[in-house]
């Protein structure tokens, strides 16, 4: 990290040997997981890149913007609508944490028998080694969790609520809340939203998570052009990294993949059986399982998690000609998601099965965060409907340490087998 970002960083209150400590950590893990992959695209460099810039290069343009006259918030959820908060002049900064390194310094505040992600998210706030800890104006959250919702109480954020069915009257509510939630941003900024200005936003996006498609569904391919491990890094730099900036860096890295599909380039040394992982997100910083998973000989070619396809899948209808007719088309988009929030959650059943055949998929690992009692429920509910399509599945539940990599490894391995076994057999019928 260069001098001028260490400056920084001190000027907004981050405790410098903690943060050296923080940021070693993460690089080893980096370099241990994606780094060391030898058949890598080379526009991989670009989400590196941005990997090591969230803490740096990216909070100087944080800081920039605000010194522009922006505002910004933390949101640690992908039901947040960045296109009105764009719209309104507010940057949202993605705060969710992934990495253990920190949750021991949440222990002052909340219980160890909670969220991974609630423990390392405010184990950084409270430890100073989360830059961004001063660059917010306001923090939103939602209720898709107890542990979150309490959370949020104990430190009094604003809260958008999200409802727990989707019927006609939930939607009704979803609607409102994104309404307050834009009369928030709009009192934040001082300035009003418009119906160009939401537009422009809803066009980039859209733009976003338009390059997010094409680049995933060319993993369907018999040798998918890139690894799971890459293709999670590049969603969850979706996430944090200026917009445009993401937009050229994968439409470059689209451009590659395009090409190696043509040559027949694979991201795989060696063929192994093919694996779509389901369950709870991987923030920035976490990759253990998917790591896990493809050190284990399996090739992740599909995800369905918030840092996978629940993110990018669907679309804002930009048809709409009024502003007001525009909020619902971006409420709707949001409602679309299937979080196991909701019950009965059917949406993201059939999503996983469409996803599953769309893949050519061998088999499920479900990535269960510790604590995560919605995902870890329904994880039966989707084992159910998956051995219905004679579809083997694997449920690991792990935090964001690494202590516990071989362990899942011995699971793993006899997994591995038991697809391979399946799929030979399967060949010699054929």
């Amino acid at each position: 990290m260069s001098g001028n970002h260490r400056e920084l960083l001190q000027s907004l209150g981050v405790n410098l040997d903690l943060h050296d400590q923080l940021i070693a950590h993460n690089t080893k893990l980096h370099e241990r997981t994606h780094v060391a992959q030898t058949c890598r695209p080379k526009a991989m460099g670009l989400f590196d890149e941005a990997f090591h810039a969230s803490h740096g290069n990216r909070v100087a343009e944080i800081v920039e913007y605000r010194r522009n006259g922006g505002k910004s918030i933390g949101t640690f959820c992908i039901f947040v609508p960045d296109e009105i908060a764009l719209a309104a002049g507010v940057l949202p900064i993605p705060l969710c944490g992934g990495s253990h390194w920190p949750v021991d310094y949440a222990d002052k505040m909340f219980p160890r028998e909670i969220c991974p992600l609630v423990r390392s998210t405010f184990g950084m706030a409270f430890s100073n080694t989360c830059p961004y800890k001063k660059l917010k104006d306001a923090a939103v959250g939602e209720t898709t969790c107890d542990a979150k919702k309490k959370a949020w109480d104990l430190l009094g954020f604003n809260v958008m609520e999200v409802p727990q069915k989707k019927n006609e009257r939930d939607r009704d509510l979803w609607r409102a809340e994104v309404r307050a939630f834009r009369e928030m941003v709009e009192q934040l900024s001082g300035k009003r939203l418009t119906l160009d200005s939401l537009r422009l936003e809803v066009r980039r996006q859209n733009r976003k998570r338009m390059l997010l498609q094409e680049i995933n569904a060319l993993r369907t391919a018999t040798e998918p052009p890139i690894s799971g491990l890459d293709a999670l890094l590049v969603s969850q730099v979706a996430l944090a990294m200026d917009v445009d900036a993401f937009i050229r860096a994968a439409a470059e890295l689209l451009g590659e993949l395009r090409e190696r599909i043509e040559d027949d380039i694979s991201a795989y040394e060696t063929p192994g059986p093919r694996v779509l992982m389901a369950g709870t997100p991987s923030p920035l910083g976490n990759a253990k399982v998917h790591y896990a998973v493809e050190s284990s000989g399996m090739r992740i070619v599909a995800d369905e998690s918030c840092t996978g396809s629940r993110y990018y899948r669907d679309l804002v209808d930009e048809t709409p000609v009024t502003l007001e007719g525009l909020l619902d088309a971006v409420a709707d988009r949001y409602f679309r998601i299937d979080c196991s929030c909701f019950s009965p959650n059917h949406e993201r059943i059939e999503h996983l099965l469409d996803m599953a055949e769309l893949y050519h998929v061998d088999g499920v690992v479900q990535n269960i965060l510790s604590f995560c009692h919605g995902y870890n429920v329904e994880a039966k509910v989707v084992e159910q409907a998956l051995q219905k399509r004679d579809i083997p599945m694997l449920k690991v539940v792990t935090d964001y340490s690494f202590e516990d990599l071989e362990q899942l490894r011995v699971r793993l391995e006899p997994f591995r087998e038991i697809l391979q076994a399946k799929t030979g057999a399967s060949a010699r019928a054929e």
